[in-house]
């Protein structure tokens, strides 16, 4: 951290270049004051939350952690089984919270109590507390849990029900009941030796015999057999909830893990049932139980343990896209003049200026490629006065100053921007859409400029801290505030003071805040703040593609007609907006910013044409009267000549400098980003999600089979990205490099040079890694063509991995230089190499020694011995390339070990290892082992 100066008056924190207020400006709204909270309760309370109302007001709002709904009244806890209540209709997904809920459960010492208050919260689970005097009710439940917790003084459970249920299990003597109300079938589990009463009335009450723990779970069915399946795991209470994520650069895995703690209130049973959204059964491996559950997010399938895993593909975020466009590049330039001539005159709120700094974010790589240094210098140069200007909280007198800071709240534990907008100050709403403009746009500069980059990093990384502290133990900010971890995806308001719940508008927002993480983690070697944004990046992204768009059709239910849900609410999903019901803006708020870490909206171009067509059609035609610049850009993924032809047609009558009212591109993007945009997926295609890469800034665009490979490196060294297909791209220190297609073209069309001083870099049992020097005549240079006994390989750059190779055998490979024409040049010199025998031979690390022993000619077994004692060593494997398995090992002894059968001679097994070491959760590479 740089020495801080020019830091005066009170309550001013420095924070190296930077500060902030810990004293609230003159005329600034803050938060409230009064937290719903137990003395229990010691870290900064989460907001933003599905949980959050209950913190914010006495009792609290509609709550829905799914397949359950609740609310907190005076008299007790209100529970509503959604599952079969689910309806659509074209305006919504609802399955609120209504009038005849089912049954509301108190205490028969107290009939009303003064509030119900945070007693403890844990991942994706929390507690509250009814206290009246000696009687009290402290009620656990969260995201996927059919049951509810409760804990009693000075009373017994009561249960008042709408209507007298029916009671299909049990009687007045049995501790469980098994009841259906309303079509709503649920399990009442009283402790062993409890009686009831009130069978046949509204209000039972179960009769604790001196035991103070009860329970309830929501069923899918009303069989005994069912009843029985969750008696077992009825007494074995959730206490706490815990998410641990790794991202795997090797593999462009992201695994995700949930553990459950429970205790025991009666025999030894451990672990719960639990139900898996779709973005997460559609993620995992793990054995799923026969009950399901609908919900406003699709069908919800169960589980039981204590744990499991999900593994999704980070897919990849660029700084910017490359210079690879079909587009005229005076034209391109004449753009970018027009927005170097303008003046900024719009907001100066953290939301309106963050997408100022956006904007020009998005500018300044484009003005460098159309070799036009003065304004991208213009544009960076704002980009760093107006974020020094928020950055530091006094002025040149060193006085507070009134607006343009930041300022800590520390009872709630918030960093709030002034001036704020849409309650980021009051209700502590939107800060990852409003900051994640701010991070995104210093990225931009860190990529360039890593000197400023260590001065002002630090109150850079403060905001990231209060939208996302990846910290559990952090002191001032809550664990990642606006993010969900069970649900997959972020939250908007702070406080979820709505009966529909919490609720998340702009996904793509959300999206361009992790982006911005991931840019900033990469540009300042920082891979904590990486591998976090890479985490919310992924499981955003799929969190979006089931509940927003549904892009494979298998989560919105029938009767929802529309093509994306817009809003995502805790009890429904919406087609609408806060704002406008434009059909141009309901479709579009959930894709800007349009930038390069917006290639998610491109792997499914079927469904991009089907939501364009809805949006064409809500519309009555293709007369835009609003953001119409992001209209061009969407479809350019599914048709890329209509983009281009609605663009020049349109263009013109855009007004240099027109605001969006007038007529203007949308507040946060240009004409030149949505020329550049569309004319690069004309020329490229769109981004193809099932080809991954080794570094988190690459990315591989297809149009119609044609690969384009594209990474950009932020070290000062030059280094080789790897690509899952096997291509390799060389890319120079802090710069982009491409292989293998994109626009321009030319070359000479003689006989390449020959490529020389082949190497081997590397092998296996069944492969073998290669690398040469480039030809010396680069300019005709397309690719390279390795040539061995048993075929060819075609590369685009110069190093490669030749696989399906024999064990323990010599093989002697030679490479030839290809150009546009097909033209080869003369053969390199030969390179023998030798593969390993068959066996997985063995790994040693400071953290582990690993390896595969052969027993059979149908079974192997993989070894994990940590260094450390390892509480968990989970290994996932494919047997040549498929079907994904991912299995906790058995510890024997030292060692932790899984024995894998049904192989046979030949087959190769790729796997990996993620291991617990001292609390933190950890990857290994991927090996590979051939039988």
């Amino acid at each position: 951290m740089l020495p801080s100066v020019g830091f005066s008056f009170s309550g001013e924190v420095p924070l190296g270049s930077g500060s902030y207020s810990t004293v609230l400006p003159p005329g600034a709204a803050d938060v409230q004051s009064q937290i719903y909270k137990t003395a229990n309760v010691t870290g900064k309370m989460p907001t933003n939350d599905w949980w959050s109302s209950l913190a914010w007001t006495p009792y609290s709002n509609g709550q829905y952690p799914h397949p359950l709904a609740m609310k907190h009244q005076s008299d007790g806890m209100r529970i509503f089984n959604p599952s079969d209540r689910i309806t659509a209709n074209t305006a919504c997904i609802c399955g609120w919270m209504n009038d005849i809920h089912d049954f509301t459960i108190g205490n028969s010492g107290s009939a009303t109590f003064p509030d119900a208050k945070v007693d403890n919260f844990s991942d994706w689970f929390v507690s509250a507390l009814y206290q009246n005097g000696g009687s009290s009710i402290k009620a656990s439940y969260g995201h996927g849990s059919p049951y509810v917790y409760f804990t009693y003084t000075g009373g017994n459970p009561v249960l008042k029900f709408y209507t007298p249920p029916t009671v299909w299990s049990g009687n007045a003597n049995s501790a469980v009941l098994g009841v259906t109300i309303e079509g709503a079938h649920y399990a009442l589990f009283g402790p062993t030796g409890s009686t009831w009463s009130g069978i046949g009335t509204n209000n039972l009450t179960n009769n604790l015999n001196g035991k103070n723990y009860f329970s309830i779970a929501a069923l899918p069915d009303h069989s005994p057999a069912t009843l029985t399946k969750f008696q077992q795991y009825a007494y074995s209470h959730v206490t706490d909830t815990k998410m641990n994520y790794a991202y795997n650069s090797s593999n462009s895995n992201v695994t995700t893990t949930y553990t459950y703690t429970t205790t025991a209130k009666e025999g030894s049973q451990t672990g719960t049932i639990f139900a898996l959204y779709p973005h997460q059964w559609k993620n995992t491996s793990q054995s799923l139980l026969s009950y399901t559950y609908n919900s406003v997010r699709g069908a919800m399938k169960t589980a039981e343990g204590t744990s499991f895993t999900t593994t999704m593909k980070f897919t990849g975020v660029l700084p910017a896209l490359p210079d690879k466009g079909t587009y005229n590049k005076t034209t391109l330039g004449g753009f970018i003049n027009e927005e170097e001539a303008l003046t900024y005159t719009g907001g100066n709120d953290t939301y309106w200026l963050g997408k100022r700094l956006g904007k020009l974010a998005t500018l300044a790589p484009i003005a460098d490629q159309v070799g036009d240094a003065t304004a991208s210098a213009q544009f960076r140069n704002e980009i760093k006065s107006r974020l020094q200007n928020y950055l530091k909280a006094s002025d040149s007198s060193g006085n507070l100053k009134s607006s343009n800071l930041f300022y800590y709240n520390s009872n709630w534990g918030s960093l709030i921007g002034y001036p704020a907008s849409f309650g980021s100050d009051s209700e502590l709403n939107d800060h990852h859409f409003h900051y994640g403009y701010y991070i995104k746009a210093a990225a931009e500069i860190a990529r360039t400029d890593k000197t400023w980059a260590a001065s002002w990093g630090p109150m850079v990384e403060l905001l990231i801290r209060d939208m996302a502290s990846w910290d559990r133990n952090d002191p001032m900010f809550p664990y990642l505030r606006n993010f969900d971890p069970y649900a997959g995806h972020s939250w908007a308001a702070g406080h979820a003071k709505f009966d529909d719940g919490n609720n998340n508008e702009s996904s793509s927002e959300a999206m361009n805040a992790w982006t911005g993480l991931i840019l900033w983690g990469e540009a300042t070697g920082n891979t904590t703040i990486r591998d976090l944004g890479i985490y919310l990046y992924t499981t955003e992204m799929n969190a979006i593609n089931d509940y927003w768009f549904d892009v494979q059709d298998n989560t919105h239910p029938a009767g929802y007609t529309p093509s994306v849900v817009t809003m995502v609410w805790g009890g429904k999903g919406a087609n609408g907006t806060w704002f406008t019901a434009n059909p141009e803006q309901v479709h579009g708020i959930n894709w800007l910013p349009i930038t390069a870490g917006s290639l998610y909206l491109t792997h499914y171009p079927n469904y991009a044409n089907k939501n364009y067509a809805a949006l064409v059609s809500e519309n009555g035609g293709t007369n835009w009267d609003a953001w119409r610049d992001l209209v061009w850009m969407y479809r350019a993924i599914s048709n890329p000549a209509d983009a281009k032809n609605q663009f020049n047609a349109g263009i013109g009558s855009m007004a240099t400098g027109a605001a969006e009212s007038e007529g203007g591109p949308e507040t946060g993007n240009s004409k030149a980003n949505a020329y550049h945009w569309i004319y690069n997926l004309d020329a490229m295609g769109n981004a193809d999600p099932s080809v991954t890469a080794n570094s988190p800034t690459a990315a591989v665009f297809n149009k119609n089979g044609v690969k384009t490979y594209v990474a950009y490196n932020f070290t000062n060294a030059a280094k080789t990205v790897t690509f899952s297909d096997g291509t390799t791209v060389s890319v120079p220190a802090n710069s982009f490099n491409t292989g293998n297609g994109g626009g321009g073209g030319g070359g000479d069309t003689s006989a390449p040079s020959t490529p020389v001083n082949l190497i081997s870099t590397g092998k296996t049992a069944s492969s073998v890694s290669l690398s040469w020097s480039a030809s010396t005549d680069n300019v005709g240079v397309t690719g390279y063509v390795i040539q061995y006994a048993g075929g060819t390989l075609n590369a685009p750059g110069t190093s490669a991995t030749v696989s399906g190779l024999s064990a323990n055998t010599a093989y002697a490979f030679t490479v030839k230089a290809v150009d546009a024409a097909g033209n080869q040049s003369g053969a390199s010199s030969a390179v023998t190499v030798t593969t390993d025998a068959a066996g997985g031979g063995g790994v040693t690390t400071p953290d582990y020694t690993a390896g595969v022993a052969k027993l059979n000619v149908s079974q192997a077994k993989i070894a994990f011995t940590p260094t450390t004692n390892a509480l968990y060593v989970d290994v996932h494997y494919l047997v040549n390339g498929a079907n994904q398995q991912n299995v906790r090992m058995i510890k024997n002894g030292p060692a932790w070990e899984h024995t894998v059968d049904s192989l046979t001679a030949g087959q190769a097994v790729s796997y990996w290892f993620t291991y617990e070491k001292s609390g933190p959760q950890y990857d290994s590479p991927t090996y590979t082992y051939t039988h």
